[in-house]
């Protein structure tokens, strides 16, 4: 800063403090005080009093302690003294007051979710809420044992009766709360969605929205998400599979098209067969059972799958392959670093091309023994609770 703005500044503070009438008031405050320790001085000397460092210090005792070291006994003397002790009982109780309003204003922000969230990196976002979402939560910690309650961040419109009434369960005490519209950039900024890792959206009934509504807004926050942070992994509900093209067109990580996975349920449930059973088991909400996804040692990468199949361990059964995981922003971003290291423009364009057109999560079952694994695959494989309990024995 320069020495004529510094000097600009200055003087347009000074203008605006003294056009302040709390300035005045202040000034006014002072001079009685003053008065006050003056007038005591001059009643009580020679009698309680042997100089004025004694009426000051009585101010000082009675101003902010409150309470008298010194016993006045002239009546002029007491009054100005009371008037003192008054003084600083309301001052102080005043600060305190507005201290303590300052401090409960904060903590209800938090409460009903107002205030920007701090020191989280890595985090969780549940975004939307419904009735049974209670059941939701309990089911995204346990298929999730990496992630614990103080890394999950709700981000809904929801009455926040509904939301304390869950943080007020033992298990969900930790769980952090931003209130307002998941789709817009200043509630994703106060739920710090720059350093979030994971993203679900849910389709969001907090409010009568129709279908159609809460549709449109889960693509919307899909691209609000994307465009502050790239690299988020973001899986969304939708109802109606005709938003799914907008979603894939956002680079949405996960589409999960409800009303579609229940019609494949009662329909497969309609031939009496068990399906509904088995499907039940297979998409459990246990950790460690069902069907489960686990990366790919780096040294079977480039081999077939037949020589995979041969490795993998015994007591869980490989049923495929998830192709093209991960995101697009990362994928993109291992395209351009091996363009550096050949510059072939283009190779370049057509890898990002490539990237462009690709399913991301894309699974292939039980392909043949020669089919070879490309990088960012996984594998697929189904484990039961049996074979879990035996390996513990074991």
């Amino acid at each position: 800063m320069s020495k004529k703005s510094f000097f600009r500044s200055f003087r347009r503070l000074s203008l605006s403090v003294l056009k302040s009438p709390l300035t005045y008031i202040v000034i006014a405050f002072i001079a009685l005080m003053i008065i006050l320790i003056d007038v005591v001085y001059r009643f009580e000397a020679g009698v309680t009093m042997e100089n004025y460092g004694d009426s000051i210090w009585n101010f000082l005792i009675a101003f902010v302690a409150g309470y008298y070291d010194i016993c006045v006994v002239t009546t002029v003397g007491r009054a100005c003294s009371f008037i003192i002790l008054m003084a600083g009982i309301l001052l102080f109780s005043t600060i305190t007051g507005k201290i303590a309003s300052v401090f409960m204003d904060i903590q209800l922000k938090k409460n009903k979710g107002l205030k920007k969230l701090k020191n989280l990196k890595g985090h969780f976002l549940l975004c939307g809420y419904r009735d049974g979402f209670e059941r939701i939560l309990d089911t995204v910690l346990r298929s999730n044992p990496d992630i614990s309650p103080d890394m999950i961040v709700l981000v809904n419109d929801a009455a926040s009766e509904n939301i304390e009434q869950i943080r007020n369960l033992p298990r969900f005490k930790d769980l952090q709360y931003v209130s307002g519209d998941f789709s817009e950039e200043e509630t994703l900024n106060r739920a710090l969605i720059k350093e979030a890792e994971r993203v679900l959206i849910i389709s969001d009934r907090s409010k009568n929205y129709s279908q159609m509504e809460m549709d449109s807004r889960t693509v919307l926050a899909v691209l609000t998400m994307k465009s502050l942070n790239p690299k988020l992994y973001v899986a969304a509900e939708l109802y109606d599979s005709k938003f799914q093209n907008h979603l894939e067109m956002a680079h949405c990580d996960e589409i999960i098209l409800t009303s579609e996975y229940e019609h494949s349920l009662l329909a497969t449930a309609s031939s009496g067969m068990g399906y509904s059973n088995v499907i039940r088991e297979l998409i459990g909400d246990d950790a460690d059972s069902g069907i489960l996804i686990e990366d790919i040692p780096s040294s079977y990468i480039g081999k077939t799958y037949g020589e995979f199949r041969s490795f993998f361990a015994t007591g869980s059964v490989l049923i495929g392959l998830l192709q093209n995981t991960g995101n697009f922003y990362l994928r993109r971003q291992d395209a351009l670093r091996e363009a550096q290291k050949n510059p072939d423009v283009k190779k370049i364009i057509g890898n990002l091309k490539k990237i462009k057109t690709l399913k991301s999560n894309d699974p292939l079952l039980v392909p043949a023994d020669d089919f070879v694994i490309q990088p960012n695959t996984k594998a697929i494989f189904v484990k039961g609770k049996k074979n879990k309990e035996e390996a513990l024995e074991a």
